[in-house]
């Protein structure tokens, strides 16, 4: 099937709008607005959750069963990940730590 330039311009063009109002209509209809500090705090917590429901799937399933079993290495090194991200309280040092922990763990298990 062969779509014409303008049909692909508007695709895209339509796929931008429906990707960036979303975003962009909170900001500019609530950025001078004033929250009761609950709502602030309530939002504060909205980071946390998405990252949570983004991480709880591939640290919780392994071969498409829900493993808390040793060999789920995603589980097993986010603990002391977790340990130093909340010592450190440091991406970059998290981040590497999480890199070195599963690159070990790799490394052990190919013996």
């Amino acid at each position: 099937m062969q779509y014409s330039q303008e049909t692909i311009l508007v695709t895209i063009v339509g796929m931008m709008v429906v990707t960036y109002l979303p975003r962009l209509l909170p900001i500019a209809l609530l950025s001078n607005k004033q929250f009761p500090a609950v709502v602030t705090q309530w939002l504060s917590y909205v980071p946390a959750a998405i990252l949570s429901a983004l991480l709880a799937p591939s640290l919780f399933i392994h071969n498409n069963n829900f493993s808390l079993s040793f060999d789920n290495m995603y589980l097993w090194s986010a603990i002391p990940v977790l340990i130093v991200a909340i010592r450190t309280k440091s991406f970059f040092g998290t981040i590497v730590t999480g890199m070195v922990i599963i690159a070990g763990w790799r490394y052990l298990l190919a013996m």
